[in-house]
């Protein structure tokens, strides 16, 4: 049966209205304890809005890649098509770095790059009071030492000048926190990792372009990029992130 559904924890997130049959039929494969119709993820907050189709459990514990991951699916966000990327920025630190995760939610990059890459410290800034707490139990879940949750807007909080690399984890707004992330980078440069939604033909002009004139205000500038297609978002429109190495 060619159903997309991702299963989480012990609930099953689909992005359709169900049939009695694809219920029973995603019951009976999943063992899940509730299905949920992902509407849409609104606001700076990144709330979602959803409709549960099966049952009535919306907390639950979901492993991935080794890393434990608290969440209420009806208070936060999953990212459903991002599990190859949170799986490559696992490894892309080292023990040498500080990084600023400017929009960590529940910890889905700080919590697997802590993990694997052990930097020095993770600053994961969260703005969603819900998700700052489930970022909260994630470190403990995960018995991690070396992030460092702060509750807050990312352009008001006080941090400059610190960071190895930055990872801007979100999509439509983030071009309007680049001067945030130039804020939060060392003296020296680094890297950014900087994601978008755009369209195939637009993706160079527009986020280098973008990085490079906000590089250049800050003093700072683009010596490489790579970019890499996370998932399609829709038709010729790509979720993208841009690893820039910025120099001074």
């Amino acid at each position: 049966m060619p159903l997309n559904y991702q299963k989480v924890g012990d609930i099953v997130l689909v992005k359709k209205d169900l049939s009695p049959e694809e219920i029973e039929y995603i019951i009976n494969k999943t063992k899940c304890k509730t299905i949920v119709k992902y509407k849409n993820i609104a606001g700076d907050l990144r709330k979602p809005t959803l409709n549960i189709i099966y049952g009535s459990k919306t907390e639950t514990i979901h492993k991935e890649y080794g890393c434990l991951f608290k969440l209420n699916i009806s208070k936060v966000m999953w990212s459903m098509g991002n599990i190859e990327e949170r799986k490559r920025m696992a490894h892309i630190s080292n023990s040498n770095e500080i990084i600023v995760d400017m929009f960590a939610g529940i910890g889905y990059f700080s919590i697997p790059m802590a993990k694997y890459s052990n930097p020095k410290e993770i600053y994961a800034l969260e703005i969603n009071p819900d998700s700052y707490y489930y970022l909260c139990e994630n470190i403990k879940l995960n018995k991690l030492k070396n992030i460092k949750p702060i509750l807050g807007d990312n352009r008001t909080i006080n941090l400059e000048n610190i960071a190895n690399r930055v990872i801007m984890g979100y999509i439509l707004k983030t071009r309007f926190f680049l001067n945030g992330a130039f804020k939060f980078l060392s003296k020296e440069g680094g890297i950014l990792h900087y994601h978008d939604t755009l369209h195939e033909n637009a993706i160079y002009p527009e986020a280098i372009g973008l990085i490079k004139k906000y590089a250049e205000k800050h003093e700072y500038t683009l010596a490489s990029y790579k970019i890499h297609k996370i998932k399609k978002y829709a038709p010729g429109v790509w979720h993208i992130v841009v690893d820039a190495k910025i120099k001074k």
